[in-house]
Parts: C-alpha cells; structure tokens; sequence
C-alpha cells in the first residue's frame, strides 16, 4: 500500500512539473552609431516617431504625449498593429520605457512585453550607443503552443525588431 501511494505521489509531481505556463524571455541588442548624443536622441526622443527611422514599420502615430501613459500604435509591413504604452520618459538621461498594451501576435508574437530604450556616450565624443533590452511572454502563453508562438519565435522576432529598428536608425543618421 505504501508503495501504490508513493508511485501516486510521484506521477503527481510529475504531472504538475510538467504543466507550467511560459517563462519571461529578454532580448537585448544595442548599436554604435557616428553621431553625437544630441542628435541620436533628436531622433528617438519623441515615442511617436518609431516610423521614421524603424524599417518594419508601415506607419506609427501617437498622442504625441511623451510622459507616462502616452500611447502609440505601430503598424507593420504586414498590415498588423499593436499599440504601446509609456510608463517613464526622462529627457535629461535619454532613456524611457513602454509596455504592450494591446497585442497582436500577427504583429509581433509576444503576449505582452516591456521595452526599455537608453541612449548613451560611445567611445567618442562624436559617437553613441542605442540600446534596447526587453521582457516579454511568448505569444500563446498555453502549456504547448504552436511554434509561431512559442518561447523561440518571440525571442527571435524581438531580437530582429531590435535589430532592424538600431540598423535603420545607424543608417538614417550615418547618411
């Protein structure tokens, strides 16, 4: 009997070890660009402005609001649109920070992320480092989802998000 009891305590602990939902995952990139801080925040200090210099964006427009609880809605190449939010903006230090407030996985597999974005002094006067790191959940938070919305495809699609948006600013502002 004590043996049946423990094999059904086991196949318990097993099952539910088994059963958790999603892991937060982070992405981070950052890029040098040629060009002094002054002019790189220029560009990326006002949260609207994404479209200007982000490639995969067909369009992005706000309420011009660049304080917590400003919003923007970003919409891809693809047509699909998310909209973020902004919960710290500080002009003095270039950085701020935005949620997901309305997903989209079509958009961007992620059921929700956190973005932070900080501009800082490169090796040189005249150079500047961009970098953008993020906490997300995959874009089914089920215990299997499919592989468009697992774990992998979140990460990967953030990290080329990232990618892409430095490379398109570097190459807007390196002209």
């Amino acid at each position: 009997m004590r043996q049946i009891i423990y094999a059904l305590g086991f196949s318990l602990l097993c099952s539910q070890a088994q059963a958790h939902g999603p892991t937060p995952q982070k992405a981070k990139e950052s890029v040098t660009i040629q060009a002094p801080v002054a002019k790189v925040w220029e560009a990326v200090k006002n949260f609207d402005d994404i479209g200007h210099w982000h490639p995969d964006l067909k369009a992005a427009e706000g309420d011009g609001k660049n304080q917590s609880g400003g919003t923007r809605k970003l919409t891809f190449q693809n047509g699909e649109s998310i909209v973020e939010e902004l919960d710290y903006y500080n002009d003095a230090e270039h950085e701020y920070s935005y949620r997901l407030k309305t997903e989209n996985v079509k958009a961007l597999p992620t059921s929700s992320h956190t973005v932070d974005l900080k501009v800082a002094h490169g090796d040189s006067t005249d150079s500047t480092v961009v970098t953008l790191k993020s906490r997300f959940y995959r874009g089914d938070t089920g215990n299997t989802p499919p592989e468009n919305l697992s774990d992998a495809a979140a990460v990967e699609a953030m990290t080329r998000f990232f990618k892409d948006g430095l490379n398109g600013l570097k190459a807007k502002l390196e002209k």
